[in-house]
């Protein structure tokens, strides 16, 4: 095991295997890693309060727009493999 995989540990993916589900997925995970690191700096008194929450409320922000670049959920009627009948 490199530190990297210990820094930043990676979940293994269960979901639709899609390119673009496992690149928002990926970076789901790096969104959750990265939350974790700023709540521990403010827990640790090494962040202040106010730039904690500027921080997420970029990540979260940043997380938004990939999810709508790589059009996740935006066709809710149909479904993955299934046919629709009219």
């Amino acid at each position: 095991m490199n530190k990297d995989d210990f820094l930043y540990p990676r979940g293994r993916y269960y979901g639709h295997v899609k390119p673009e589900n496992l690149v928002f997925n990926a970076n789901l995970q790096e969104f959750a890693q990265r939350i974790s690191y700023i709540c521990n700096l403010e827990t640790g008194g090494k962040l202040a309060p106010d730039e904690a929450y500027e921080q997420i409320k970029a990540l979260w922000k940043q997380l938004k727009k990939t999810k709508k670049q790589l059009q996740i959920g935006e066709s809710p009627f149909q479904s993955d493999g299934e046919e629709t009948t009219t």
